[in-house]
């Protein structure tokens, strides 16, 4: 029944233009509304294929993750929306976004590792700190400020950037021959490329585009889609 799945990601994409189209004219509560609705449809798409693939370790852990994302979606459109308080969204976007990423990798873990070695667990978090690292370090030639949001940055950056290197880690681990490590690698890796546009818009200046936005979001709604999808071929 993946074409259940199909007519949520059809009705998400439907969806998006719409979205694009309101955001671009005018940051508004009604904008914040439509990004809801297709949040929720990837939360959709996660809770029908745990129906389907039933009982998996990973399930619960990727359908919680995509609930804290719907909510990092409602957060970073408010900030917009009421600028006096965008501190505040920014910090609970970073802080829900984080936590939905190592829900994630905690479910990985617990349904893939099956007692392999360590080093398949420490080397991609080594790999995720020197990538949070240096975000930090090109922050100043790419001319971006992040303020006195520097370590909070930092802290997200290594959860972002865990999630494609983990995934990826157990990837091969498998033999590359898992879809739904497949589906959650590429999927974390697009998350990754979606931040990295949209690290622009917050921190940097004349990145506030329509095309930056179109960019960001046909990268990160995808990004959620392929997660939530993954667990179908548990």
């Amino acid at each position: 029944m993946w074409w259940i799945c199909l007519i949520f990601m059809v009705l998400a994409g439907l969806l998006l233009p719409y979205y694009l189209k309101e955001k671009i004219k005018s940051y508004s509560v009604k904008s914040v509304l439509i990004k809801t609705a297709i949040s929720i449809l990837f939360v959709a798409v996660a809770i029908y294929s745990a129906y389907v693939s039933k009982g998996h370790k990973l399930s619960p852990f990727v359908i919680i993750g995509l609930l804290f994302g719907l909510t990092g979606d409602i957060w970073l459109d408010l900030k917009y929306v009421y600028p006096k308080d965008d501190k505040i969204y920014s910090y609970a976007g970073f802080i829900v976004f984080g936590i939905g990423h190592v829900l994630f990798i905690t479910g990985l873990y617990l349904e893939f590792f099956n007692k392999a070695n360590v080093l398949y667990i420490i080397i991609p978090l080594i790999l995720a700190g020197f990538c949070g690292v240096l975000t930090q370090i090109l922050a100043k030639p790419l001319k971006l400020n992040y303020g006195d949001m520097k370590w909070i940055v930092f802290i997200y950056s290594l959860t972002l950037f865990s999630l494609p290197l983990c995934s990826g880690s157990l990837l091969l681990l498998h033999g590359f021959n898992n879809t739904t490590l497949t589906l959650i690698f590429a999927g974390g890796l697009l998350f990754a490329i979606s931040d990295l546009v949209l690290s622009g818009t917050y921190f940097g200046k004349g990145h506030e585009t329509p095309l930056d936005f179109i960019c960001n979001y046909l990268t990160y709604y995808p990004a959620q889609f392929l997660i939530a999808f993954s667990i179908f071929f548990l």
